[in-house]
């Protein structure tokens, strides 16, 4: 039987900053120009692989002092920036679930709010597995965190099934002999899934 391994932001989780600064920044220009320049994906990044958001929000705001009441809502309402489930892949997560194929996570996510997300969403639970970058000090797509689940958990790279919605991190598990799917859809992956005869 596969083992599936899902990535969380964009597959499971609907995350983005979006829907926390549209609320603080009046125009969408600005809002963008934030999320590009004084706190973009590679800044967060940094998070991502361990480095605390204390020492990520005061090195954001040594630079951009101008901007530090927003800085520091990255943190301090970084819950807003969760939009809900992705309901379809969701369903589809209960139904492997149903038919006993064990369920995995392997997500680019800080460890410091990762107790927030596991709270809001009881459908984590449902997890056999979870490998967080924030807790390896590593991000995909090294290859070092797709072995690292697989050995924590006793997987076969070719009796898994991994799904992510960045092209690189798909292409990280595929060279590393792990079925992949680029994920673009609840309804895409539940053909691909299909295909596989998993679903």
């Amino acid at each position: 039987m596969k083992d599936i391994i899902f990535d969380l932001g964009g597959v499971l989780i609907d995350w983005n900053p979006r829907h926390l600064y549209k609320k603080i920044f009046a125009s969408a220009e600005e809002m963008e120009w934030f999320l590009t320049t004084v706190c973009p994906p590679d800044w967060n990044a940094k998070q991502d692989a361990g480095r605390p958001f204390a020492e990520g929000i005061a090195e954001a705001k040594a630079k951009y002092p101008k901007y530090a009441p927003q800085i520091d809502a990255y943190f301090l309402r970084w819950e807003e920036m969760l939009g809900g489930p992705i309901k379809g892949t969701v369903q589809i997560l209960r139904e492997l679930k149903g038919k006993n194929y064990r369920v995995f996570a392997l997500s680019n996510w800080s460890a410091e709010t990762f107790p927030i997300a596991r709270k809001k969403f009881d459908f984590l639970s449902l997890l056999d597995g979870v490998v967080l970058s924030g807790e390896e000090k590593m991000n995909k797509p090294e290859p070092e965190i797709y072995r690292r689940l697989l050995s924590r958990y006793q997987l076969r790279a070719d009796n898994c099934v991994f799904t992510d919605d960045n092209k690189d991190n798909v292409s990280a598990a595929k060279d590393l002999g792990i079925d992949s799917i680029l994920f673009t859809s609840p309804e895409q992956l539940r053909l691909e899934l299909i295909k596989r005869a998993i679903l």
